[in-house]
Order: structure tokens, then sequence, then C-alpha cells
């Protein structure tokens, strides 16, 4: 996987909370045939089994914090998406955007992806709307928090460093709030990489305050 985030922090907590990032499956050399992605473009959406590559452990717990209750209330983790897990697997529905049918190198540009860039992808699979989609399905706990989003500010000599294609995914991505739930430092300066460039910023009440946006030379893991 191909994405705009070389690090955790900053990359949403679902797949589809921001629909303009973008990201590219590449795949490894004995998997790059063409053939083996015969028919996947009558599809929109797709299903990517990944691995929570940054999350390996030891041990397992039966019980984690979601980060959307605060980080204090307790939840089984089959109850939650967390990626400390018995078994590190993480499942994502993106959109399928554009199919590269290069014979020596085939990828996918996907829409929507919840991945770090170098995230180890096992499967793909056809999101199916017939079978996969349940309007009636009950929410659980995450009802509480559905709408939560923060208001974003960027002064003007900070917003003009970006495109406004980029700027609008940077946005996004801060309007979900990517601190830790339990962070409520108003004085406090976060960061994180995002698609080249260094991003800082702090958070007052329900606003996130830009505080500099800065060309990153930090090399990617992954060449897309």
């Amino acid at each position: 996987m191909c994405s705009e985030f070389p690090s955790k922090f900053g990359i949403p907590r679902q797949s589809g909370l921001v629909p303009s990032l973008r990201a590219r499956i590449v795949f490894e050399p004995e998997f790059r045939n063409a053939e083996a992605l015969r028919g996947i473009e009558a599809f929109s959406h797709l299903w990517l089994i990944w691995d929570f590559s940054e999350a390996h452990q030891e041990r397992w717990s039966p019980t984690v914090r979601p980060p959307r209750l605060g980080g204090n209330r307790r939840m089984g983790v089959f109850a939650t998406r967390s990626p400390f897990r018995p078994n590190p697997i993480g499942l994502s529905c993106v959109e399928l955007i554009e199919v590269d049918l290069n014979p020596k190198n085939p990828t996918l540009l996907v829409g929507g992806a919840d991945l770090m860039d170098g995230t180890p992808i096992y499967d793909i699979k056809p999101y199916l709307l017939t079978t996969d989609c349940h309007p009636e399905a009950t929410k659980g706990f995450t009802q509480e928090h559905e709408d939560y989003q923060l208001d974003v500010e960027i002064p003007d000599s900070i917003a003009k460093k970006l495109k406004p294609e980029k700027m609008k995914k940077l946005r996004e991505v801060l309007a979900q709030d990517p601190r830790p739930a339990y962070h409520h430092d108003e004085d406090r300066i976060y960061g994180f990489p995002f698609d080249g460039y260094e991003v800082s910023f702090s958070v007052s009440e329900r606003t996130v305050l830009v505080k500099a946006i800065k060309r990153s030379y930090k090399a990617t893991r992954t060449k897309c």
C-alpha cells in the first residue's frame, strides 16, 4: 500500500471517513499479474484485508479502550475495531478509483483508505451491495460519537503552501481529530507527516488551529 501517511498519527480511524484521500495498491513481484485483476473494474468498491503491521504485540487483552469513548471505558476487543487484537488483521472498505493493468506492474488507485504507507495487504475482495450493505444494522456504542467532528482554522499564509486539492484532504483529516482521545491539553502542539509535509496543530475546545505546514524530506517506505 502506498498512501499519504508515512506514520500512524493522523490516519482516519476508519475507512471512508475522508473519501478524498487516495492510496495506491502496489503488488509484490509474485502477484504482479494483470490477469488477477480481470473484471475488477466493474466494481465501485473493494474490501481490503490487511495487517496492523505497527500494532504487533506478544500478548493480547480481552478488553480495549476505544478512542471515541475517551480512552477511559473498556469494551471487549471483538466488539471494537481496535488494532490490538489476538490476530492483528484489519478490514477496510474503499472506493475503486482507477485500475492500471500495466502487465509489468498493475496497480489499483483507491479512495477513502485508512492505511499507513507500506501496510501489507493480504487480500482484496469486491464489495457487494446486495449482501455487504445492511441499512437496518445497529451501531452499538459508536452511535454516541458518529457525528463527532472539529472545526478547522488554517491562516491564509499557511494554507497557501498547499494546493487546494491537498488542502481539502488535510482539512478533512484534521476535522476527524487525530489526537489520542484522552488528550485535552489546549497548549500542546501536535504534529504528523502528511503527503510530504509536516503539519503542526493545537486544539482549543472543538477547533483545530493549524500552526505550521512545512515541507518534509523524509522518504516514504513505498515506491508508488
